[in-house]
This record gives structure tokens, C-alpha cells and sequence, in this order.
């Protein structure tokens, strides 16, 4: 794939930079709290979250901060897919709901978290994310399988079972 394949989008100007300064400075070891120096910690805002039992509702949850994203992936027993996206990116909206609905037909095996890059700026640059969609297969806290760009289902599926054992 080229630098110009319409199937995925490179990150602004500003993520790249923020992206290089923060390698510069070296990378904080993923034990210590997930803050930036260049993101500080901005209080969220009160929410109410709704709930539902669907099977993709049950397996998909969107990461609200740095120790979300420790408490619900990294230290999660299950294995996680982390969906890197944002609200601009089209062919995010076209691999998100197709990536939901393949997770939530592997009856709770796995787990899908989506974190979406423009909150979570630090998390992008420690994943080392350059470009969105960018999907991330974790096991134990560990980053073992990864693509970018948009799948269609049936490499979407190989992914998941690959991810799973199956």
C-alpha cells in the first residue's frame, strides 16, 4: 500500500509532531499512570451512559481515559481488539460498525475497545498509531497482531480467530 491509499488517512500535522517530540523525550513505560506532558488531564464531563444487552453492547466499550484503557485492556484476562479512530475518518465509520458486529459474534471470546484518537492523543502516540483506522489484537497487556486500513469481513474474521485460538 502507498502513502496515497484511500483506504485509510494519515494522522494531522499536529498528532505527527506531537508524535515525534513525545519519541523524542522517550516513551513513558506503560506501568506508570497513561499522562502526557503535552495532553494534560482535563476532567471529563458528566455523562450518562446508557445500557443494553446486546451482545455488541456487551463486548464493545468506548475508553474514557489512560486508566480506563489500563483497567479495561491492558489488564484485561480476555483478549482485546482496540479500534484507533476518529470522528472525521470515513473509512473509520465504514470498519467500525463491520469490526462491532464480527466481535460480537465470537459470543464474548474477545472484547473490542475503541479509543477514539483526538481524546486520547497520549494513547495514539504510545501505540504508536500514524494512521486510522488502526486496529490493535491485545493479549495480556501485549500487542500481538495489528493492521490499518479498512477489511472486509472475512479477514476481519481470520483476524478475531487468529486473535482467539480458534
Amino acid at each position: 500500500m502507498g502513502c496515497t491509499h484511500p483506504t485509510y488517512l494519515f494522522l494531522s500535522p499536529q498528532m505527527a509532531q506531537r508524535l515525534v517530540l513525545q519519541r523524542l523525550l522517550s516513551l513513558t513505560p506503560r506501568t506508570l499512570p497513561l499522562q502526557s506532558p503535552l495532553a494534560p488531564c482535563v476532567p471529563l464531563a458528566p455523562h450518562s451512559r446508557a445500557f443494553s444487552t446486546s451482545a455488541a453492547c456487551r463486548s464493545t466499550f468506548n475508553v474514557q481515559d489512560g486508566n480506563d484503557f489500563q483497567d479495561r485492556v491492558v489488564n484485561n484476562p480476555k483478549p482485546v481488539v482496540v479500534d484507533f479512530h476518529a470522528q472525521w475518518c470515513g473509512p473509520c465509520k465504514i470498519l467500525g460498525p463491520r469490526l462491532e458486529k464480527m466481535v460480537a459474534k465470537q459470543d464474548g471470546k474477545v472484547l473490542m475497545a475503541k479509543v477514539d484518537i483526538d481524546d486520547h492523543t497520549d494513547l495514539a502516540i504510545e501505540y504508536e498509531v500514524s494512521a486510522v483506522p488502526t486496529v490493535l489484537a491485545m493479549k495480556n497487556g501485549d500487542v500481538v497482531d495489528k493492521f490499518v486500513g479498512i477489511k472486509d469481513e472475512d479477514q476481519l474474521e481470520a483476524f478475531l480467530k487468529k486473535l482467539i485460538g480458534a
